[in-house]
């Protein structure tokens, strides 16, 4: 099965959005216990799928394909394909993973 960073992105997020695909939230603790779905946290990290082209003085600095850390409740949640996806600000990203 593919993800959808995989898959052609029709999306093009206007301005300084981004558009990203949360990662999975966790399954287990690091103790192997197993956490239902009605208590797992809201990913806080993902891929970037599609970027806007910035503001006029004010160039993006993530590209498609980087690993970020971003807010809580940060973003949009959309349905894209089949798959839940988030649209935000790039000042809601914290940090690129590398």
């Amino acid at each position: 099965m593919s993800t959808l960073a995989e898959i052609q992105v029709n999306v093009q997020p206007l301005a300084d959005r981004v558009l990203v695909e949360p990662a999975p939230a966790e399954e287990k603790t690091a103790f192997g216990i197993i956490i239902p779905d009605t208590a797992k946290e809201k990913p806080q990290r993902g891929t970037v799928l599609a970027v806007g082209p910035g503001k006029k003085d004010e160039p993006l600095t993530v590209k498609v394909g980087d690993t970020v850390l971003y807010g809580k409740y940060s973003g949009t949640e959309l349905a894209y394909e089949g798959k839940d996806v988030l649209i935000m600000r790039e000042s809601d990203i914290y940090a690129i993973i590398g």
